[in-house]
């Protein structure tokens, strides 16, 4: 006769399965030095990547428009364009992008060990890899849209997909940085005048009003706005170290 009480084949396997859930979502907690780290890496790779921008856009030696010139102008023109290379700017601008680049790609490794979710590390990776490319193959180059454009959908991706890492009201917060940073990129394919983009939405609509460059912003700065804001959220204390009262 069997014991009473006893869970069935099925409860068992249930409890198995949600015991392996709690498991994987407490992994982070059981990891704070990776968790902590790959914070700080994140959130430090956004502040360079801000104060970067802004230092080779003070220190550029010639006119230059938000609207009108793109982020990667900064580190030399496109080839269409004639390539022009400014210092310091240039010098400026791609050391920004190799050492944020090399901390988001060391991020996204701490991440992996953090919380081993692949959906947020291999974004965040990608995102690394790409803004890496962009300091190594500067605008003038013909490899530097393939590698800005790998930073930018994988930078909206990486944001929205940390969701699944965070708690709200953040998680919400980092789904809508994520969301306007690939809408904005296919706004600008779709939308921009020609050359910039297809055209599509004629030339006196918001998206040509806003420039190249401002459109590029609307992709670049949210993804930038994640990176502080994610890197800050996973320094802080986790489950097993928040205080009892």
């Amino acid at each position: 006769m069997a014991a009473r009480g006893a869970p069935s084949s099925g409860q068992g396997v249930r409890q198995t399965s949600d015991r392996r859930e709690q498991d994987r979502g407490s992994r982070a907690y059981d990891r704070p030095i990776y968790r902590k780290a790959a914070g700080a890496l994140l959130f430090l790779a956004g502040a360079v990547i801000l104060m970067g921008i802004i230092t080779a856009e003070a220190l550029y030696p010639a006119d230059y428009s938000t609207a009108g010139n793109t982020v990667s102008d900064l580190g030399g023109s496109r080839p269409s364009e004639g390539g022009v290379v400014l210092q310091p700017s240039a010098t400026v601008f791609d050391a920004t992008m190799v050492v944020s680049g090399v901390m988001i790609v060391a991020a996204a490794y701490g991440l992996h060990r953090a919380f081993g979710r692949r959906a947020v590390t291999i974004p965040t990776a990608l995102l690394g890899l790409g803004v890496l490319g962009v300091g190594i193959f500067p605008g003038n180059t013909g490899l530097h849209p393939i590698f800005a454009l790998l930073a930018f959908v994988s930078g909206g991706l990486a944001a929205i997909l940390s969701y699944k890492a965070s708690v709200s009201p953040l998680r919400y917060i980092v789904v809508v940085l994520g969301a306007i940073a690939l809408l904005m990129q296919v706004l600008g394919i779709l939308g921009a005048p020609q050359p910039d983009g297809m055209g599509l939405l004629g030339d006196g609509g918001p998206v040509a009003a806003l420039g190249s460059g401002g459109m590029e912003r609307w992709v670049a700065y949210p993804v930038v706005l994640w990176l502080t804001a994610f890197g800050g959220y996973l320094m802080g204390p986790g489950r097993s170290e928040r205080p009892v009262t």
